[in-house]
């Protein structure tokens, strides 16, 4: 098999029928297809959407509803539909699952980040496969993920996967409207390739994003060094071909970074929605962080400091002319980060081994 450790991230269109009901045969065949992975070793998480489309097919309810109690709702009542179906499916290949409900939240300190990652490599470690969803009963639209392509790329980059797959319902990018008979999936796209002009802006059907969302989080995971590939979950086999070193099945494939980035890096790197403050800096600092020699800032290149924060705080680096460069984890509160702006022989405000650029 070509990958050992993969995350699989299931949309909410492989997994439903037109009418919005859960597509038990579909669920069925990917389950077998895991489970033949499991066989050759491949260490597996499943990040499966499907409770809130799960949800509204069984409620059937049709009067009208906030968009947050729908969401609460049918969640809480497909998740239970949703896992009990994965629960019985792998249990006649002998594979037990756990059940990962989070939430964006989860994700903002560094402590929540590595007790979530523990819960998931001792469930590995036991031989059980975590199935993760986001916690919709208790989430709230500004502390949300984009979807569960955000929430896949999080748990592939803590997991440290070789590989991300997200599944769709159509076979990858293409390189025009996917309903243009003379458009064609881009198979490979390396680090820097603009494909701008061929990201449909559309959402998917049940779920809450499309295709320009998993876009930007594969070239962010493909940056860590985790390979993504976007590939239509209702072909038969999907996963065994994608996995199969001989086999060229159509798909788009984020070619990964050769870069070691470090466990830390990686957490930083996906916490620009939880940033405390702003710290602003001069021309000179800006080029210093943006050239090909990894420096820390300090304060010197400081010119000021937005907002209020404590040590370990992540905050957003912006440079000269209002453009955000990265984020990085504060050394100093903002009280004394603004004592020392300007002043030389410093330490670092934030070190290069906290830092992520964008």
């Amino acid at each position: 098999m070509k990958f050992k450790k993969i995350a699989v991230k299931i949309g909410s269109n492989v997994l439903t029928h037109a009418d919005g009901t859960l597509d038990i045969t579909r669920m069925s065949a990917l389950v077998d297809q895991i489970s033949v992975l499991r066989k050759h070793a491949v260490e597996i998480v499943l990040i499966s959407s499907g409770a809130v489309a799960s949800g509204r097919s069984i409620l059937g309810i049709n009067k009208k509803m906030d968009i947050v109690d729908q969401r609460q709702l049918f969640s809480a009542v497909g998740q239970a539909k949703l896992i009990n179906h994965y629960w019985d499916l792998f249990r006649e290949h002998g594979i037990t699952v756990g059940q990962v409900l989070t939430m964006k939240e989860n994700f903002s300190s560094r402590r929540h980040y590595l007790n979530q990652r523990n819960c998931m490599q001792v469930m590995l470690d036991n031989g059980v496969i975590p199935i993760v969803n986001e916690n919709d009963t208790v989430s709230v639209s500004e502390l949300m993920f984009t979807d569960n392509d955000e929430l896949s790329g999080l748990i592939a980059s803590m997991m440290d996967m070789e590989a991300l797959i997200i599944l769709s319902n159509i076979d990858g990018i293409y390189n025009g409207s996917p309903s243009n008979p003379t458009a064609t999936v881009i198979r490979k796209i390396k680090k820097g390739q603009d494909i701008s002009d061929f990201i449909q802006s559309s959402k998917s059907t049940f779920g809450r994003g499309g295709m320009a969302t998993k876009t930007t989080i594969a070239r962010k995971i493909a940056d860590e060094g985790i390979e993504v590939i976007i590939a239509n979950g209702k072909k038969d086999n999907i996963l065994i071909d994608l996995l199969d070193k001989k086999s060229d099945v159509v798909c788009t494939r984020f070619v990964a970074s050769n870069e070691d980035v470090s466990s830390i890096k990686k957490w930083i790197a996906h916490s620009d929605g939880f940033t405390k403050g702003e710290i602003h800096v001069n021309e000179n600092a800006a080029k210093a962080l943006t050239g090909e020699k990894a420096v820390s800032l300090l304060p010197v290149g400081v010119t000021t400091v937005v907002g209020e924060f404590e040590k370990d705080d992540i905050v957003k680096i912006i440079d000269y002319k209002g453009m955000s460069l990265g984020v990085g984890k504060a050394q100093y509160g903002s009280s004394k980060a603004r004592e020392l702006i300007g002043k030389k022989n410093q330490k670092p405000l934030v070190h290069c081994d906290y830092m992520y650029l964008e």
